[in-house]
């Protein structure tokens, strides 16, 4: 039954107060979300059958982009339509948006002071860990036969060389596609996800040049940067990571490594998308109109991705050749963060405290899951103890 007026504009503020609300609350990561997502919207609500929510779940590893987010978007979709999409989405972005917009403008305000920077000293060993975490968590469905592993290998060997982030990726996704999807019946999982119509083009369509240049700042380019990023980010919001430095740090020279943990670092401890470190990058590049700028850059495509795909979501679901392509993307994703990882532990463990810290908090989320955001908190209180202490260097 097609829902009236009245009743279309009562879901969509009902989706615009749960989305406020979570993207204000919403720590932890994407799991998190999610798992925060079907309580409210499957278990409290009702609005969609657990069937439901996994079909919407495996349609956000089809497409590039934060998944969480995504998520928000087709819940907001299914809910009330495109109108709802639209609510969905900017309600659970804009909270988190504007709290790292705040950050940001401490960090450049302030961002030197003693009591800044031990901040930071006790939380960028901790984000390693968070990553490391990822790592941890995405090997046991990444690497799932020992083809697999042979692709995350040679992934890794060849970022290490050079070769371009998306190269890597699509290159892997086709080799496990061809060799892969051919051979064997889909699993439930492999099913419920396929590459789109138009995807490969759109991945060819970016530049694949590595070399450092050292390019003048601008709005347009920081939009496009952006933008390509939310086009073709598979994975894992952490491999963000590869694709920020392999394209801000040594392509443009608009950040160094520092000022990325930094920013990955305060997308960490506020909740909300992963992907709003864009937004934070944005303010230090270019102020208030750069952070605006960088923030629709990068979820733009999401909206894009999931109103088209929405509705081909009961047909993706039986092409095994998608889900073949998908494995292929998702080990080679595995290997970009393992390479990122460990490019950006030399900038984060600097020594024995920041080494016991990192290890210790890795421990914790592994065995015992705990929310990164108590974590972040327990790094920036041994920073500033360190500097209360006058050992800080």
């Amino acid at each position: 039954m097609t829902p009236t007026r009245s009743e279309r504009s009562h879901r969509l503020a009902e989706l615009a107060r749960l989305f406020l609300k979570l993207g204000t609350i919403a720590f932890g990561g994407p799991a998190a979300h999610i798992a925060m997502m079907e309580e409210e919207v499957v278990r409290r609500r009702q609005w969609l059958s657990h069937a439901e929510f996994l079909d919407l779940l495996g349609a956000t590893n089809l497409i590039p982009g934060p998944n969480s987010t995504e998520m928000a978007i087709h819940i907001g979709h299914r809910r009330a339509g495109f109108p709802g999409l639209l609510v969905a989405g900017t309600c659970f972005i804009v909270p988190a948006m504007l709290i790292v917009t705040a950050f940001a403008w401490a960090y450049v305000r302030f961002g030197k002071l003693p009591q800044a920077e031990a901040l930071l000293y006790g939380v960028k060993p901790v984000i390693i860990a968070v990553v490391f975490q990822a790592l941890w968590g995405l090997s046991k469905s990444a690497v799932k036969t020992v083809f697999l592993g042979a692709v995350v290998a040679l992934a890794i060997a060849l970022e290490f060389v050079g070769v371009n982030e998306l190269i890597v990726l699509l290159g892997a996704g086709i080799v496990t596609g061809v060799t892969g999807g051919v051979r064997k019946r889909p699993t439930p999982v492999q099913a419920a996800i396929a590459p789109l119509p138009g995807f490969k083009p759109l991945l060819a369509a970016v530049p694949a040049g590595a070399a450092t240049v050292s390019a003048p700042f601008g709005l347009w380019p920081l939009f496009v940067f952006f933008l390509k990023v939310g086009s073709v980010l598979y994975g894992s919001g952490y491999v963000l990571l590869a694709f920020l430095r392999s394209g801000l740090v040594e392509h443009f020279g608009w950040l160094t490594e520092g000022q990325l943990l930094d920013a990955v670092a305060v997308g960490q401890i506020t909740p909300g998308p992963v992907f709003t470190t864009a937004t934070f990058i944005g303010y230090l590049l270019g102020g208030t109109q750069g952070a605006l700028v960088a923030t629709v850059g990068i979820f733009l495509p999401a909206f894009f991705f999931v109103a088209i795909s929405g509705p081909l979501v009961p047909r993706i679901r039986r092409s095994a050749i998608a889900g073949a392509f998908l494995d292929g993307v998702n080990a080679a994703s595995l290997a970009l963060m393992i390479v990122v990882t460990l490019q950006l532990t030399r900038a984060a463990v600097v020594d024995w405290v920041t080494l016991t810290l990192a290890l210790f908090t890795a421990f914790l989320l592994v065995k015992y899951k705990l929310n990164s955001a108590w974590l972040v908190a327990i790094g920036a209180t041994v920073g500033l103890l360190k500097l209360a202490l006058g050992n800080l260097s």
